[in-house]
Order: C-alpha cells, then structure tokens, then sequence
C-alpha cells in the first residue's frame, strides 16, 4: 500500500522540479519556450513526438528568430546520427518532415545541406527486443522527407 503512494509521490516530485528547472532555463538564459518544445521533442528517450507539440513548433517557426532556433537544433540532432545515437535524429526528422509539409516554405532550402545525412538513415537498420522494424518505419520516413526536399535517395 505504501508502494504506490511513493511512486507518486516520486512522480509529482519530479514534474515539479523538472518545471522549476525549465522555468529557471527560461528566466536564466537565453532560451525560447518553443526552443525548448523543440529540444524536448527531440530528445533522446522512446516516446516519439505528439502532434499538438509539432503543430506549435510549426505555427512558431514561421516568426524568424523562432525558426532559426528550431532549424539549429534540428542541424545539431542530424548532425548526431551513428548507429548508436538513432533516436535523436530520427526524432529530428519526423519534426523535419512535419516542418516540410506545414512549416515555412524555406524548411527545404535549409535543410539542403542535411541531405547526406537524411540519405545515410535511409541505409539504417534496426529491429527493436518487441520485433519492430524501425529500419522501414524510418526508411519511409526518409523517402517522404527526400521526396519533399526534392532530393534523390541513391
């Protein structure tokens, strides 16, 4: 009985501080609220990104100061793609796309410098311990942004 009730009181815990931390991120230094919707978006754990998040960022990345924060993030988490790191930039790239598709039309002039990278994650492979093929989910992924950028894949 007193199991669940520390684990939510570890939890409510936590959100508190993590929102003390942000607001002092915020207060502190020289950061955006949508810089840090972009950040956490695109962070390195398994949840992938929700809609409502990508919508802001896009509504957001059309004012110029906001967009050259995001598109600077963005370049920096493709930038990271290994093997290893995976999660980061794909992430990354499932807000490129989204970005590309109801963002600023400028999004595909931008990320043209990107495109190596964009065409070495359509080479990626990997199948999850649940036995989900990440390397076709990605792969697709690829081909819709590559489609848009107006870029051949091989």
């Amino acid at each position: 009985m007193d199991a669940p009730f520390f684990h939510e009181l570890r939890r409510q815990a936590s959100s508190y501080l993590t929102g003390k931390i942000r607001s002092a991120r915020l207060v502190l230094t020289d950061v955006t609220p949508t810089q840090l919707m972009t950040e956490e978006a695109t962070n390195g754990d398994a949840s992938l990104p929700n809609a409502k998040t990508m919508s802001l960022i896009a509504r957001e990345a059309f004012e110029i100061d906001e967009y050259l924060r995001i598109s600077d993030i963005l370049h920096t988490r493709l930038a990271t793609f290994d093997r290893r790191q995976w999660r980061e930039p794909y992430k990354a790239l499932l807000l490129l796309e989204h970005l590309l598709t109801h963002g600023p039309r400028s999004v595909a002039l931008e990320f043209q410098k990107d495109r190596d990278v964009i065409r070495q994650m359509a080479t990626f492979q990997h199948i999850d311990e649940r036995g989900f093929d990440l390397d076709l989910c990605l792969f697709l992924h690829v081909i819709h942004s590559c489609s848009v950028l107006g870029l051949k894949i091989f």
